[in-house]
């Protein structure tokens, strides 16, 4: 079995790929991302934020290219 990439961390798995999914997403800064999960009740820091950005971002980037389909070709079923 393939070791967990979250394994080690403070926080669980949904919370760290909310976090670089939305940055990813959005426009939006580290602080804004920190601003929001402090809404929703998570306390950390944009440095947190930016340390996952850093190492869980490109996984994350190249899981986004695979799934959004590509501009002018037209899939049939």
């Amino acid at each position: 079995m393939k070791p967990s990439l979250y394994r080690r961390h403070r926080f669980p798995a949904e919370i760290i790929s909310h976090c670089v999914l939305i940055y990813f997403r959005f426009p939006l800064s580290y602080r804004d991302v920190e601003e929001m999960m402090r809404m929703r009740g998570v306390t950390l820091t944009y440095e947190t934020v930016r340390y996952w950005y850093l190492k869980f971002g490109q996984n994350f980037g190249n899981n986004l290219r695979r799934r959004s389909p590509r501009p002018g070709i037209v899939k049939l079923t």
